[in-house]
């Protein structure tokens, strides 16, 4: 089993910037993949950001935010990042942390995700 917990969440105004942390206990060297997600109301979940825990340079990012958001990880302390930058009114939505014990996924669905934290709030102010 592998819990992950949130935070970093919060209010900004367009431009500004949030990193948002994950930390992974239980059972973290279980997992293969670290990605975020990110749901607005009315809207589906979508893939942010994907990243391989062991393979350097694996990452995956959604169209709409390469450039601008970086995912990266502090092995040490079983914790992955999401930094935004250059934050825009449509990037506001809850954010989720998700991880992946799987060998083969498709790096920004959820449904290849086994575990989920609760979702972090990002608003962002035009």
């Amino acid at each position: 089993q592998v819990q992950l917990v949130e935070s970093g969440g919060g209010s900004v105004q367009a431009g500004g910037s949030l990193r948002l942390s994950c930390a992974a206990s239980g059972s973290p060297s279980s997992i293969k993949y670290m990605g975020w997600f990110r749901q607005a109301p009315g809207k589906e979940r979508e893939g942010v950001a994907t990243m391989h825990t062991t393979v350097a340079g694996y990452t995956w990012y959604a169209d709409s935010v390469k450039g601008r958001f970086t995912i990266s990880q502090d092995n040490a302390k079983n914790t992955v990042f999401l930094q935004m930058n250059s934050l825009k009114s449509e990037d506001t939505a809850m954010y989720y942390c998700a991880a992946s014990v799987r060998s083969v996924i498709s790096a920004l669905t959820p449904d290849y995700f086994d575990y989920w934290a609760r979702g972090t709030q990002v608003t962002v102010s035009s």
